[in-house]
């Protein structure tokens, strides 16, 4: 893989990142697990994550991830999965490079990391030292598994984030740093399943780790263009911006709701209505985060192939002419 995926940031071009993984295995029948999300389809259903992968890669991402957003060595424990750790990865980087291989594109593969707790449970973190060892574990199996980069998704805190970031920096890969977060009501930008800790506490946390971009990912599509101005306020870097689509899969609890099937946990959020973005409608607000800064752009959850293939198109176009 050579440093295209650089070569087109440093022309000015954009990056379009894939769409969602999780909520696509779903959409394609496979069953998420409420203690490990996603990360048992590496071991269940290759061909289906391989398969969605290349679907992405059709559509014209030019940056795919892996499957292993949830597969810190503490999280697959929960999940009765521990043993098998470092064959999630194998096989989820696997996955996502034999599509891109068949693709015959020069597509970059970004290795997934979260601050995911087990079962979704903010209180069943192990000690933060077993924490930080799961993070460096899976970063360094991902760079031995030759991803390109490394993408920390939806980092919300200062304390679990920032052992994450620690790990991901030390594998000397490219890192992108995820953040994810929301409007309040009084219209201040918050944590995402933190509300009363302010993005900007966020940012202050982990900027200092030198991140090579900086993604406002798994947030309202609302958040997103307040959250770059913020961060253009704080920091240089590329940005990015990939939402979260569906509502139904808001924050922890609601990712366990999904997982589990408990719609009564979605009460309220747009899925319990039935109703998610379309691809039209994703491709028109993100031409106006490429005006606002955004030069890697994609979506989360909810978000389809359809989506991605919409994305491309209007990149391809070209943003609007004004932000507002």
């Amino acid at each position: 893989m050579t440093d295209t995926w650089r070569e087109r940031l440093a022309a000015g071009r954009v990056l379009l990142l894939d769409g969602g993984t999780g909520s696509e295995l779903r959409r394609r029948g496979f069953v998420l697990d409420a203690r490990s999300w996603s990360a048992a389809a590496a071991l269940t259903d290759f061909e289906l994550l391989r398969s969605i992968q290349s679907d992405y890669i059709a559509a014209g991402a030019d940056v795919i991830t892996t499957n292993t957003f949830a597969a810190s060595r503490f999280v697959l424990d929960a999940a009765g999965l521990g043993e098998r750790a470092a064959e999630v990865v194998e096989r989820s980087v696997a996955a996502a490079r034999e599509a891109r291989d068949a693709s015959g594109r020069d597509v970059a593969i970004a290795g997934s990391m979260s601050c995911l707790p087990p079962r979704f449970d903010p209180r069943a973190y192990p000690a933060a030292c077993t924490e930080s060892a799961a993070y460096r574990e899976l970063a360094g199996r991902l760079a031995d598994e030759g991803v390109d980069l490394i993408a920390l998704e939806m980092l919300e805190d200062t304390e679990h984030a920032a052992r994450a970031c620690e790990a991901a920096r030390a594998t000397g890969l490219p890192v992108w740093l995820g953040v994810s977060c929301r409007l309040r009501d009084d219209g201040a930008l918050a944590a995402f399943d933190f509300p009363e800790t302010p993005l900007a506490r966020v940012l202050d946390a982990l900027l200092p780790f030198a991140p090579d971009a900086v993604n406002v990912m798994h947030s309202p599509p609302g958040a997103i263009a307040p959250a770059l101005r913020a961060l253009r306020a704080r920091s240089r870097t590329v940005l990015g911006a990939y939402p979260e689509l569906e509502g139904g899969v808001t924050g922890l609890a609601g990712a366990r709701a999904a997982a589990s099937g408990d719609d009564s946990m979605r009460a309220g959020t747009p899925r319990a209505t039935g109703t998610t973005l379309s691809p039209t409608d994703i491709a028109a607000l993100a031409s106006y985060w490429v005006v606002a800064g955004a030069r890697i752009v994609g979506a989360c959850c909810g978000a389809t192939p359809s989506h991605v293939r919409a994305l491309r198109q209007a990149l391809d176009v070209g943003p609007r002419s004004s932000a507002d």
